[in-house]
């Protein structure tokens, strides 16, 4: 009884799913879901969205420093991206002295745009698949080095679909010289920063502004003070009619990383071992940098950008294990695979494999994990890479140490040391003999990590530099923990999944799902290419009897305000305009108050790499920048569900606001098609 009702209540999971605003499409196969789109109120063709003929969507678009999205929304490369993703290269503009993360930089002309070293952007020229062109012997580097040939700054990879049954090239310009034109401040920028992150309702101004330079010949080039601002094929017009519940949205961008074909194997291992161990581990590195940040706001600025990136995953993967379980993901999962079997018994050996490989690999992934979660997390062992690298010149060797120095405090990574071998010691299976003897000689990890931290010479730059690098104590734990690199090197991958030796089940796995299930609308897992995903503005049910609302206001930003607490103290200059009602052109009313909109939820398929995605009406105008999920929307990596699954947007009207009235910076706003 109990496996029938599993299987009844996949089948209309499945059903639903062709239907549903669900998947990551491809932009060059986007003809195959425009008919569903016209039907919820897309208003272009497939070839506004994707053209290699004429300029068309997709040239508006740009992979962000290799992990982000951008969109381009002015005749001269101007971009908009999230707060996020530009915060490393702000923060590495900003210093005491000049605190662009707390006060925000706003230039007020070309000549004070400030170059970002080693940020790039790429812009797609073409995708086209390769699949043949492999299966008749072309390399994956031939076919790259073909593509590279054709164009200033091209570059190119082939990637892989459906686990390997298709493949793809993808061209890209790769545009080096970036530069920040404006940033509102953390406490806009970054409003709520960790309390709110991955939370709706959301209050967060998650926007900044770059721009693309080029050559005298529009072409990619290093940086130059005679560069000029890149005239791009397309940008964005930008719609200020808001939106309302039941819109039309449309995103465009890079997502990551999804599992959307991943077996109960691997479901089970994410929800019940890995994310509660990388969970735990984290809630004490977040624990020690915190309470360090409190000190000093040097240390805050110091350890902004490491704090916030190991908060972003430590929150995401506590709403993937609670979705996940209010899904009920591993019991559906079950259920197809019973049924699969049943209806394709030739075909059963498959999975058996998989469960087989999943069972040799699972100690040594898991290990893996907890190597990069604890000893990779000591952060002094990286000046004995540095000082040892062959790459680096002196000059760059140099420079690499001194940023390093810049963003070091001593006795945090002491403690953050003792409590990570502490838990290495007592988790890990995988422990070489030459840390094992460190332990034993000095009584335990703990009392290990104080000797170590007590007797290197390497806690400041001035000790590096007068330090004999190879006779230093850190160079001996180096060492010592060099033996585990190399054993889990092996498992070094994204996922459990993606192991080699389990990944080549998942080839004939899916293809035999394609086949199977003619009612499941396919499409490739996110592997960091450009997509579309569609849906539209809605709110939904959070818990029982309790709705929430699709839009923010203004009102909201003011209802957290508190000079008290460093993420929710607003700069003056925003309670100064909205005392005053200064709204300007940007001012609507809004459920019978006069306001400014912040940010909309949309049933849009996200993941990471969708931070600083465009978010589109049905005419293709851009109507907000897509920055985050909702906290049990984070599972839709490896379950989606439109009931449940939202992706969190930055309403365009609030980033001009913020432009206009707190940046002061008009001179952006007249350069962008409104």
């Amino acid at each position: 009884m109990r496996r029938s009702l599993l299987i009844i209540v996949l089948l209309m999971a499945t059903t639903f799913s062709a239907v549903a605003d669900k998947g990551m499409w491809l932009p060059s196969l986007i003809s195959s879901r425009v008919k569903d789109m016209k039907s919820k109120g897309f208003k272009l063709s497939a070839e506004d969205i994707y053209s290699i003929n004429k300029a068309s969507l997709k040239d508006a678009v740009v992979l962000f420093d290799g992990g982000c999205t951008g969109e381009i929304v002015s005749e001269k490369g101007l971009l908009l991206t999230n707060h996020h993703c530009g915060y490393d290269a702000i923060q590495a503009l900003s210093s005491v002295e000049h605190d662009y993360l707390t006060n925000g930089f706003w230039a007020m002309s070309h000549s004070e745009e400030l170059p970002c070293a080693n940020l790039k952007v790429h812009i797609l020229v073409r995708m086209e698949e390769v699949t043949d062109r492999i299966a008749a012997g072309e390399t994956r580097e031939q076919i790259i080095a073909k593509a590279e040939a054709e164009g200033v700054g091209f570059k190119a990879t082939v990637e892989s679909m459906y686990y390997g049954n298709q493949a793809y090239l993808f061209i890209y310009r790769e545009f080096s010289d970036v530069r920040l034109v404006g940033t509102p401040p953390s406490a806009i920028g970054k409003f709520g920063a960790d309390n709110d992150n991955w939370i709706w309702p959301r209050h967060t101004g998650d926007f900044s502004v770059f721009r693309i330079y080029a050559n005298q010949n529009n072409e990619p080039a290093a940086y130059s003070p005679d560069n000029r601002p890149y005239t791009p094929a397309r940008h964005f017009e930008i719609s200020t009619d808001g939106v309302k519940e039941g819109d039309f949205t449309m995103i465009y961008g890079f997502p990551g990383n999804t599992q959307e074909y991943i077996t109960s194997d691997a479901v089970r291992y994410v929800a019940e071992v890995s994310d509660p161990t990388k969970i735990a581990l984290r809630d004490k590195r977040l624990d020690i940098i915190g309470s360090a940040q409190a000190t000093s706001p040097k240390i805050r600025l110091q350890y902004a950008a490491k704090h916030a990136s190991i908060a972003n995953a430590w929150k995401k993967w506590q709403g993937e294990v609670l979705g996940i379980n209010r899904l009920g993901t591993l019991s559906k999962k079950l259920a197809y695979e019973e049924r699969f079997c049943r209806e394709n018994p030739s075909k059963s050996y498959i999975l058996d494999s998989l469960a087989a490989a999943y069972e040799r690999n699972i100690e040594g992934y898991y290990n893996y994990e907890l190597f990069n979660e604890t000893l990779r997390g000591i952060e002094l062992q990286q000046v004995v890479s540095i000082a040892r690298s062959p790459r680096l010149s002196d000059a760059q060797r140099a420079a690499a140490i001194d940023l390093f120095y810049k963003d070091f405090v001593m006795d945090v990574d002491r403690a953050l040391a003792v409590a990570m071998l502490s838990e290495y010691e007592a988790k890990a299976s995988f422990i070489s003999d030459e840390l094992k003897a460190l332990f034993e000689r000095h009584g335990g990890a703990s009392n290990y990590a104080e000797w170590l931290y007590d007797n290197t010479k390497l806690g400041n730059i001035e000790g590096f530099n007068a330090a004999d690098i190879d006779a230093d104590p850190m160079s001996e734990f180096v060492a010592a923990i060099e033996p585990i690199a190399k054993r889990v090197k092996p498992y070094t991958y994204r996922n459990l999944s993606n192991i080699p030796d389990i990944e080549q089940w998942y080839r004939p796995y899916v293809k035999a799902l394609m086949e199977w299930d003619k009612r499941r609308a396919f499409f490739p897992d996110a592997n960091l290419t450009l997509r579309v995903a569609y849906g539209k503005v809605a709110g939904y049910e959070y818990a029982d009897g309790e709705y929430h609302l699709p839009q923010t206001t203004l009102e909201g930003i003011m209802e957290k305000d508190n000079p008290e607490i460093y993420d929710y103290n607003i700069p003056q200059s925003l309670r100064d305009v909205y005392a005053a009602k200064d709204y300007g052109r940007w001012g609507v009313m809004l459920n019978g108050k006069y306001t400014v909109p912040v940010c909309f939820i949309a049933t849009n398929h996200t993941t990471g790499g969708n931070s600083g995605s465009p978010v589109l009406n049905g005419r293709g105008e851009l109507i907000g920048i897509n920055f985050d999920r909702t906290w049990l929307s984070t599972m839709s990596d490896i379950e989606f569900d439109e009931t449940l699954c939202r992706n969190i947007i930055c309403d365009i009207r609030y980033v001009l606001f913020v432009i206009d009235k707190v940046g002061g910076a008009e001179w952006l706003i007249d350069e962008i098609d409104l």
